[in-house]
């Protein structure tokens, strides 16, 4: 089993890369992403989702601090984007769930709203 602090940096290292497909084979195909008022789910969902972000608001996540066990983890990052020709980084908590070393599901917590106006 592949720790979930290991499967989580993978995650990052390949959504700060800009690696849609990195990013996408993290993920299972029953994979469910929460952010905001925002639910997506299974790899369609997903990769709509996040093919959009890279494409608009190039964002890059750095990592605060981090918990894991088991097949969860939890971690505290600042999420820097560009929407509208403004940059901004904002403080944002994640929590995963991993099973057989892939996402399962993931819920984000963005300080203010979550939704891009």
């Amino acid at each position: 089993m592949i720790a979930p602090r290991a499967l989580l940096q993978a995650h990052l290292d390949a959504f700060n890369a800009g690696d849609l497909d990195a990013l996408m084979a993290g993920f299972a195909d029953d994979a469910v992403w929460r952010t905001g008022s925002d639910t997506a789910a299974g790899r369609p969902e997903l990769t709509e989702l996040f093919g959009w972000a890279m494409a608009n608001i190039m964002p890059k996540l750095t990592v605060r601090s981090v918990v894991a066990e088991g097949e969860s983890a939890a971690c505290e990052l600042t999420e820097t984007l560009t929407h509208d020709g403004v940059t901004s980084a904002v403080p944002i908590a994640g929590f995963f769930r991993f099973r057989d070393g892939l996402i399962v599901s993931a819920t984000v917590y963005r300080e203010g709203s979550a939704d891009l106006a």
